[in-house]
């Protein structure tokens, strides 16, 4: 067990988590959970970060649930009440994709290696996601007679549609890189040793922007995916009414005018 299961680093306005649990091919635990949900209520708070990328340490993203703790704790779960059960998910891993939802910056996923079962459903979780050429990318619950109880079932649809997600739920089977980016599970594919170049540089240019603009305009897309155009053309106008009166708004205005490079405040 790594003394700190998640890294956090910030390079100017960019935060990096990695997964920092290499000999379980970073395994998600009670630890990484706990530091994933922590980590997203501290970005919330901090108007510097403008973009946050999410990566695993070692040679994969996240090879999902610990198969050797699985198997101690499905011996002693037949021995659990299923409410029991319930409330080990609900207030354990549960957590992570209600905060990776209501995560305000925008967060890339640059995907090293395997991302396999839940592995697989926290790279959904992210806005974005970019993946290396060693990549794998497997929704392999049915593999060990379980459902994906960590929101897969929710974010795996609206990543690739209905159909794709279907497939591989049922089968298991484990894709590539190229395969992912093929059904849009990924935006693109690079050379392992330009992943975080390439996360990098594209958070940079996300992070580039007035901060509240980007947030207000995650949570645009993010709602209007749920609501009709009329009520999405009121949240816009809600939004519009907020992000003008910002500083960094104004700063851009003029800065434009002026033919100079904005400096932007996060105000």
């Amino acid at each position: 067990m790594s003394a700190v299961p998640v890294k956090y680093e910030q390079e100017g306005g960019i935060v990096i988590l990695t997964l920092n649990e290499p000999d379980t091919r970073n395994a998600l635990s009670p630890e990484i959970n706990d530091a994933l949900v922590e980590y997203a209520a501290k970005i919330n708070k901090d108007y510097s970060v403008g973009c946050v990328i999410l990566t695993g340490a070692g040679e994969g993203f996240s090879s999902g649930g610990n198969v050797k703790k699985m198997q101690d704790r499905s011996t002693a779960s037949v021995q659990k009440a299923p409410v029991d059960v319930r409330r080990y998910y609900t207030e354990g891993i549960q957590r992570v994709p209600v905060a990776l939802y209501n995560l305000e910056a925008p967060i890339i996923a640059a995907v090293n290696g395997a991302a396999i079962g839940a592995g697989c459903d926290l790279a959904t979780m992210c806005d974005i996601r970019i993946a290396a050429r060693s990549a794998k990318f497997g929704e392999s619950f049915a593999r060990v007679g379980l459902v994906s109880g960590d929101g897969g079932a929710w974010f795996l649809p609206r990543a690739v549609g209905l159909s794709k997600a279907f497939e591989m739920t049922f089968t298991g089977d484990f894709i590539d890189g190229e395969e992912a980016a093929r059904i849009g599970l990924v935006s693109k594919v690079v050379d392992d040793a330009a992943l975080m170049d390439e996360a990098r540089a594209m958070a940079a240019r996300i992070a580039s922007h007035p901060v509240h603009a980007i947030r207000a305009s995650k949570k645009l897309v993010r709602d209007s995916q749920h609501v009709s155009l009329p009520v999405s053309l009121d949240m816009a106008s809600a939004y519009q009414a907020l992000v003008q009166t910002t500083f960094d708004h104004r700063e851009a205005i003029t800065a434009f005018a002026e033919k100079r490079k904005p400096k932007f405040e996060n105000r």
